[in-house]
């Protein structure tokens, strides 16, 4: 048995993770250990599991000492791998709780949300330690560990949402795809989450928990005619994440690497091999480890808008609407809630897409074709087109294709946006702003332009201002109409 006492030292990569060994019939073991700063992002501490093992059970905790400010405190997560090991992919992962929970177990026929339950086979486990942030003197933790013998259980055959609900043919469908729940750091459960998306009108959820699958296969009898359930993940690295959007069921997605390590566009590619778009999420939020680093040209969708409208988010739309005037593929927009708990709301914004019917492939395609917009409630509606001067019409995300200087007229209606403006963008800027629309909500502006002089044209709808010289947070927005022959998709 190695010690009870142990401590990680040395740098960055020449790390020695004291482990812990059990005999047969051993039942607890405790880690202590410290983690100075400059560690790796991921610490694997080993774990000998003895035959006859029917449940392990791991509980931690660390230091959390006083930090002068602007300095860093600790804040260390927690997953585990299994005897198949540690190896990028995932083949051994079973589990992954963040810094959200401080303990977690698994056995045959069950498992703390978040962890895949599934046998505890005899081998070396891994119990993964990730040091978010290291204060300054180090970070001090302890990692108890509790075997339990006896006959494993049956690991039960998981059920998956269907990949369709009765749609309405093609028609609008409103979405929210980036929410989380007790599978990770969120508080609600899945069926408070279900509950929450009808309540908000909406048509589909994508459940996206932070580096882990296991909520998968927890959405059985919540979905329903009037609810189709996409899988994915928050792909959580620590320099940026991405929402695995409509995956496989049981796909999971590798998050230990950074932009240095070039290894996003592998698991990019995996995550459409699978099925599902790649979209990176709140590219400029401020929080540690969550703006987005490893650029787009991976991305099939991004998330402009993330939760109530914030600075971050006006950073992310001029620099979403700043790489649509180049010629090439472009990119659409989408917006999502990212809620975890109250008073965060389910659907605030969402995104509302024209899909052929409603199934996981006509959603998905909706959205990697752009043929939606975001509004922040199922209040607001709208609809926008962009006609030439024989009659032809586009809509959303598609390609009016007139000579350069062939008039072409740009609609919008709005619905649910009271007091709101409606305004329209180019690539050369705001180039009409209507009067703000009535105590109905209800309006409609138009403007005409050419196609040499306005390469694309999209819609905005704002609040009124509440700062000088700052525009106001949006109620509501569209992905471009183009026009010409330029840009393809």
């Amino acid at each position: 048995m190695m010690g009870r006492r142990g401590f990680v030292t040395g740098a960055a990569g020449a790390f020695a993770a004291p482990g812990l060994r059990f005999t047969p019939g051993q039942t607890e073991q405790v880690l202590r250990g410290t983690l100075p700063p400059g560690s790796p992002d991921y610490v694997y501490v080993p774990v000998e599991v003895p035959r006859g093992v029917r449940e392990i059970r791991v509980s931690y905790a660390y230091e959390r000492p006083a930090v002068p400010p602007g300095t860093q405190g600790n804040a260390l997560d927690i997953g585990v791998f299994d005897e198949r090991g540690t190896e990028l992919g995932g083949r051994g992962f079973r589990g992954w709780s963040g810094g959200a929970r401080t303990e977690f177990f698994l056995r045959a026929d069950d498992a703390t949300p978040g962890y895949l339950p599934g046998p505890v086979r005899a081998g070396t486990w891994h119990i993964a330690l990730g040091p978010y942030t290291v204060a300054p003197g180090g970070l001090a933790y302890t990692v108890t560990v509790r075997l339990t013998y006896g006959t494993p259980g049956r690991t039960p055959a998981p059920v998956y949402p269907p990949e369709r609900a009765r749609g309405r043919g093609r028609a609008w469908y409103r979405g929210d795809c980036h929410l989380h729940s007790v599978y990770s750091d969120g508080r609600r459960t899945p069926a408070e989450i279900a509950a929450a998306a009808r309540a908000a009108g909406l048509d589909f959820i994508n459940t996206s928990e932070h580096n882990t699958h296991a909520a998968h296969r927890a959405w059985e009898g919540l979905w329903g005619d009037d609810l189709l359930i996409l899988t994915g993940e928050e792909v959580t690295t620590r320099n940026g994440h991405v929402v695995a959007i409509g995956t496989d069921p049981g796909t999971f997605v590798d998050w230990r690497y950074r932009a240095r390590d070039n290894r996003f566009g592998h698991y990019a590619r995996a995550i459409r091999r699978a099925g599902g778009l790649v979209v990176p999420a709140h590219p400029h939020a401020t929080c540690i480890g969550c703006n987005w680093k490893f650029g787009f040209a991976d991305a099939d969708v991004v998330e402009v808008w993330n939760g109530p409208y914030t600075p971050d988010d006006e950073v992310t739309l001029a620099d979403w609407d700043s790489t649509l005037a180049t010629a090439g593929r472009w990119t659409p927009a989408m917006g999502s809630s990212d809620a975890h708990r109250e008073p965060q709301k389910v659907g605030e914004p969402q995104t509302v897409v024209l899909a052929d019917d409603l199934t996981r492939e006509a959603v998905l395609a909706g959205l990697r074709a752009g043929r939606s917009y975001v509004a922040e409630s199922a209040a607001v509606s709208l609809s926008f087109t962009a006609t030439g001067g024989r009659g032809d019409r586009a809509g959303i995300g598609d390609r009016l294709a007139v000579p350069p200087d062939a008039p072409v007229t740009v609609r919008l209606e709005v619905a649910g946006a009271p007091g709101c403006t409606a305004r329209f963008v180019t690539d050369q800027g705001v180039l009409h702003t209507a009067p703000p629309l009535p105590a109905s909500g209800t309006g409609t502006a138009e403007w005409t332009t050419t196609a040499a002089y306005a390469t694309y044209v999209r819609a905005e709808v704002r609040h009124p201002a509440t700062a000088p010289g700052l525009p106001g947070a949006l109620a509501a927005f569209t992905n471009p109409v183009f026009l010409g022959d330029g840009l393809s998709r």
